[in-house]
């Protein structure tokens, strides 16, 4: 009995880390301006113009192709070369409130309108990461107001 239950305790454990861990996404920024198609082929039918730094979910691989998915869902498949390490996230708040500290009754640094691109400087901690504007302003982000994370 003793035995079942610690072979029960151990397959349970097993799956909740194997759980967490593919509950972990990853997420890249768009190195340039490109354009994304339905298929993994320049031959593909062109869907739209991606913006440089937006950020995007990896889903599927294929040799020099990705397929991803944006912050409305969509898919699209992209060249890989045109994918960065950078990390980016893209507000999705009508106005989001970047402040000095990671709470909500700290001095207000700048705000951010929907669709623009922040740098991910720090990850999300209790709710806020830390991110940076192109102009070099940085501050706290509520992880709701952004997507990315």
């Amino acid at each position: 009995m003793a035995k079942r239950r610690i072979v029960t305790l151990l397959a349970s454990a097993a799956l909740a880390v194997a759980a967490g861990a593919a509950s972990a996404i990853e997420y890249r920024s768009v190195e340039s301006a490109t354009v994304l198609y339905d298929a993994p082929s320049v031959r593909g039918k062109p869907l739209f113009v991606i913006k440089r730094l937006t950020p995007v979910e990896p889903v599927v691989s294929l040799e020099g192709w990705t397929k991803v998915r944006d912050a409305e869902g969509g898919l699209a498949w992209i060249e890989k070369k045109h994918l960065s390490e950078q990390r980016t996230v893209l507000v999705v708040a009508t106005q989001a409130q970047i402040r000095r500290e990671a709470n909500d009754d700290a001095p207000l640094i700048f705000g951010a309108e929907k669709g623009v691109a922040l740098e991910l400087v720090e990850p999300v901690t209790a709710g806020w990461a830390k991110v940076k504007h192109r102009d070099g302003q940085s501050g706290f982000v509520r992880a709701n107001q952004v997507w990315g994370l």
